[in-house]
Formats: C-alpha cells, structure tokens, sequence
C-alpha cells in the first residue's frame, strides 16, 4: 500500500513542525509556501547591511522543542546556540521608574519592594504562584487538547480540580484582577500586558492569561543568529528527513472528491493530489475563500471587532543615549486605559506603550555597543490593514510620536544612516492574507474566546488546522503545539483506514 500523500501550506513555525512530525509518522510530505523563503512570521529584514529580527522575539518552552528535535533523532543544541536571560524585560515610564524583571522570582520580589515597597513584593509572590496555578490546571485539559471545550476541561479537572478551575477566575478581567495583587498602578500596566502577547486588551481579556507569566518565569532565551535560526534549523531537519519543500509556491485552490480533500490546484495550473492538507496560514484566509469556496467552510470567519491587535514596527540601525537597554524593553504609556480605547476604536493610540528590542545587548553586565545597534520597535495598532492604507506620512507621524514616548522615557534615538524599515498592520494583511493585519487570529475577550478558536480538525474530511490563528493560540510554542496537534489528529484519522504507519506521535511532547 502506498504511503499517504500530505500536503502542508505554509512554511512559518507550524508548517515546519507539522511536515516533520508528518515524516515521522510515514506520509510522504510536500511542503508549499508562496514566500521565497520559510519562516513566516519570523522574519528579517537588512538595515544597513545588518539583518534585524522583525517578527517574535521572544523564546520560551524550550523543552517542547528540545523534544520536537529530539523525536527528529537530533539535539536542539546541535543545530542552535541559546543563551538564558537573566533581566526577562526592563521597564520604564514617562511619569517616572524603571524596573527590571528577573528569570528568577526570588530577586524580582526584591527589586518590586524596592520599586514599590513590601506589599506589593508579596502580591508579586502570590501573583506568581497563581499564575504557575492557571497553568498547571489547563496544561493538559486545555493546551494539549486538539479540540478543547469546557466540558472536556472540566472532565480533565475532575471533581477536586473544579474548584481549581473556578480559582482561576475565568469570569474576572486581567485588569481587574491584577488589582488583588498590586497596590502600584504601575505594575498593575505591567503584567496586565501579558494580555497583548496574544495580542488582547487587559480590560476585556480573562484572569486566566497570567499564564503568561509563568511561561516567562520558565526562562527566555536568546537564539544566537537571531529568531530566524530557529526557522532555518526547522527547514535543515524537515529538508533532511526528504519532505519535499516548495519555495516561491502559491496554492490557489483546494479542491474536493466525493466531499473529502483530493487535489491543490497550485500556480501556473499544476495539480497535486493529496489524501490529506493542514493549512498553517491565518484561518481567515480560508474561511475569506484564499484557497477556494469549497473548503471556506473549514473555517468561521472573525468578525473585525473580535479581531486581535496588529502593530506598527520599525527595524533601525541608531546610537542611543539616556536609557541603560536590555534586551527586552518596555517603555509604558501614561493612561493605558486610554491607549487601548483607542485601540477599540480602530484608531492608532496618541500616547503608544512601546517595545523595544536591543538586538545587540546579549550581557548586561557589558558596556553597551559603540555606535549603531539594531533596534526592533514595536506599538500597537488595530487589525484594520484591509480597511485602511497606513500611507507613509501616517506611518511617519506614528514614528514621531514613538520617538516622543520613548524620550518621555528617557532613551533618545539617534539619526541613524537610514531611514527606519517600517511595517504596517497594511502590510501585514498582504504578508497574511485573510488577515486583515491581526497578529493573533482572534482576540482572547471573555471566558469564551479561548474555547471559540479553530480546532486542528474542520468539518472537510482530510483538512486540518494549525498556527498562531489556531488552538492552543499565538507565539511560537504555541504555534508549534498546534501543529503537533494537527499532525496527530491527522495521523490518527488516516490510520484509521490504513493509510498510515504508527510512529512517534505528537502526543508525547509536553512543556514539563
């Protein structure tokens, strides 16, 4: 019996995992990505002559990848150098502080009292074992669920865990629930702003998101060679275990026989038959009909005011002055409650939060680099890329006012040789078609949200889902869960009908 024929759309962190756990369980694998390049959302761009990360910056759970190569017959560390952060992020704000966040909990509560004194050092103590609660008790009955739903939560929970899960605060806003914990409004901004790691607002987003945190506290590193190695490391073993990869390769259809995926009709009117397709692009893309009326229905549509946020970046080669960077900076809006109104409203906010990353600062018990150093800024911004042109005079007076809020901050900017690289939520609808520039498929707003994002199976017998737009949600360990998911749901149903061979499974990979 011949193997499988899979096919995977989309070469980003999702697409890559799933054409390897693919591989591993005997398809014969083709993946097709319409860039020229992998990687998707982790890309760079050259200033100057200096490649600049302009995508996720942030790695964490480096045991589930550590698994993912392992199950690849290979080490992580034999294909990527990753140094631990000691400072996780530094903040700043106009009306005055600054404050640095540790890997370890110990040495942040005491940098919390001395910032803003014992009560709220010991609400940081609290608010982190919560936080390793929320994650413990939806680890396995959420994250590791290909299809959740709260009944299944709560199965997983089981009798004792209910009274965990109602702990959790599901019904309770992240903004007000910081609140129990810190006396300071300005740390009630700064970890309310997990919330926009899934590119949610604070006010409307659920308690349960301090998760975050404790990913964090689980160590963030550095990848040497910038977040695109881990792309490129990914595409090394997918090339190796001979799936076949197709650069520069749109897919314009997705056809049916007999109600089930048969075909893609691919650029330039070649077809390719396949038994089976996970798509990794923005789900909106296929519910919009990007590959074909026949399969839109695989997806639900988001409506444009669940959509999550977009943003603004800026990649720069600049000296700075005033301000000690780390490499992970925040540099806080004054009214925060104001910023994400504006945001609501679809409008870009006057006084924007920033983020900074220093791509150049690896140690900072070293002096800061001489001269220019590659800098990513960040704001956000509303999904509204295809609604409204982000022009370049806009996209120069949100510059401007960028500039203006970090100096408020006290880090300065010097010209640098050329102009900034902006990206705009205009531009990033047509890197992601479907996506109207959201970041994160569909905002987290409400206890709800988290059970309504798309599952790794559809409706369309031998389609499936995966990436940030996709259970169990954005960032890159949980874009590669997804895709873990949806190999597994895959592997699980065509083996069903012999069309498969038992093998390592996603099943296995954990974040312990």
């Amino acid at each position: 019996m011949r193997a499988a024929q899979v096919a995977v759309i989309g070469g980003g962190i999702a697409g890559l995992v799933a054409a390897l756990q693919l591989r591993q369980c005997g398809f014969e694998v083709t993946l097709l990505e319409r860039a020229l390049s992998a990687g998707g959302k982790l890309r760079q761009l050259e200033v100057d002559g200096a490649a600049i990360d302009v995508g996720p910056t942030v790695f964490t759970l480096r045991p589930l990848f550590e698994q993912i190569f392992e199950a690849a017959g290979t080490r992580l560390e034999s294909h990527l150098r990753l140094r631990p952060l000691e400072i996780l992020a530094r903040h700043a704000w106009s009306t005055g502080g600054e404050l640095d966040l540790y890997a370890d909990i110990g040495r942040s509560a005491e940098a919390i009292g001395q910032f803003a004194g014992a009560r709220d050092a010991d609400g940081y103590r609290r608010f982190c074992a919560d936080a390793g609660r929320v994650f413990a008790t939806l680890e396995q009955g959420f994250l590791y669920r290909a299809q959740p739903s709260l009944s299944a939560l709560l199965g997983a929970a089981g009798v004792g865990g209910l009274a965990r899960l109602w702990q959790l605060r599901p019904f309770t806003t992240l903004w007000s629930a910081l609140g129990d914990y810190f006396h300071d409004a300005r740390l009630r901004q700064l970890f309310a702003r997990y919330a926009t790691y899934c590119g949610s607002s604070p006010f409307d987003a659920p308690a349960t998101l301090m998760l975050v945190a404790h990913v964090e506290q689980r160590g963030v590193w550095q990848i040497e060679g910038g977040m695109r190695a881990l792309a490129d490391a990914l595409l090394g073993l997918v090339r190796a275990c001979d799936v076949e990869v197709r650069l520069g390769c749109a897919v314009r259809a997705i056809r049916l026989a007999r109600g089930r995926i048969d075909r893609l009709e691919l650029a330039g009117r070649e077809e390719l038959p396949v038994d089976a397709v996970i798509v990794t692009s923005d789900a909106g893309a296929l519910a919009a009909g990007f590959y074909g009326a026949e399969v839109a229905p695989g997806a639900s549509p988001v409506a444009h005011s669940s959509r999550s946020l977009s943003a603004l970046t800026w990649a720069m080669r600049a000296p700075t002055r005033g301000f000690a960077l780390a490499h992970h900076n925040v540099f806080f809006s004054s009214d925060y409650r104001a910023e994400f109104e504006a945001l609501r409203a679809r409008r870009m906010p006057s006084a924007p939060t920033v983020y900074v990353c220093a791509q150049d600062r690896f140690d900072h018990s070293k002096p800061a680099p001489s001269g220019a150093e590659r800098l990513f800024c960040l704001i956000n911004a509303p999904a509204v890329g295809d609604l409204h042109r982000f022009g370049p005079e806009e996209t120069r007076r949100c510059l401007s006012t960028t500039l203006s809020q970090l100096q408020a901050c006290g880090l300065e900017l010097m010209p640098g040789s050329s102009e900034p690289a902006a990206t705009t939520p205009t531009d990033f609808h047509q890197l992601f078609p479907g996506s109207g520039g959201a970041l994160y498929g569909q905002a987290t707003h409400g206890w709800r949200s988290s059970f309504t994002r798309p599952g790794a199976r559809t409706s369309i017998p031998g389609l499936y889902l995966a990436g940030g737009s996709t259970h169990p949600g954005p960032g890159l360990p949980m874009a590669a869960l997804s895709a873990c998911h949806a190999a597994a749901c895959l592997n699980q149903d065509l083996a069903s009908k012999g069309r498969s061979r038992p093998a390592v499974t996603p099943g296995g990979i954990s974040t312990r």
